[in-house]
């Protein structure tokens, strides 16, 4: 990354943490241009040198959020998706510790994101950042237990909305429980005999 990127990519992360600042304060109907810039500490061209609207910074909050929580996964993408087309499908049980601890370390975190999402669900949508989830790896994974097309949606709201009600109730408590255990609970609640 070149000292102009560097300097473009500082920018906007200060401009995606103003907003994520103002989330917690206020609707983000609400939320000027204006608010943004002074609490980001840039000029108003600069937000627009970087995005048309509020809504487009948000919607690079979610994705920026989305893809560093991926990250921590830290797969080899042609050799996880070969692995969903081949693997039998007793190793295709995706809701385990192994690959649900990234994921709940990533929420502590940024458990402040993660009460903005809960508490503005229009503004930051958890639907919209699982979506590339749902049709990358949980779409193949049905498709391999021959789940028909449209159970598919209704299936994974159900494994969603439920952990998605652990974790909001996770970060209500402040994340103070341990991970492990939260962990432990969507075991039990998911798979009630503790096998795959």
């Amino acid at each position: 990354m070149n000292r102009s990127e560097s300097k473009y990519f500082n920018t906007a992360v200060r401009m995606d943490r103003a907003l994520l600042a103002l989330l917690e304060k206020k609707d983000f109907a609400y939320i000027t241009v204006k608010e943004i810039c002074e609490a980001a500490g840039v000029h108003r061209s600069t937000f627009y040198l970087h995005y048309e609207t509020v809504a487009d910074l948000l919607e690079e909050c979610e994705a920026y959020m989305c893809r560093v929580c991926f990250e921590r996964y830290n797969v080899d993408r042609a050799a996880f998706a070969e692995k969903l087309r081949s693997a039998d499908v007793r190793d295709l049980v995706f809701i385990s510790p192994e690959y649900m601890r990234p994921y709940f370390e990533f929420v502590r975190e940024n458990r402040v994101l993660f009460r903005v999402a809960f508490s503005q669900p229009k503004a930051l949508s958890m639907e919209r950042t699982f979506e590339g989830l749902f049709q990358t790896v949980f779409s193949p994974v049905l498709d391999r237990f021959h789940i028909p097309g449209a159970e598919k949606q209704l299936t994974m709201r159900f494994y969603l909305s439920g952990l998605m009600g652990i974790v909001e109730a996770w970060i209500e408590g402040n994340c103070e429980m341990p991970a492990e255990e939260v962990i432990a609970v969507c075991m039990r609640c998911i798979l009630p005999d503790g096998a795959p």
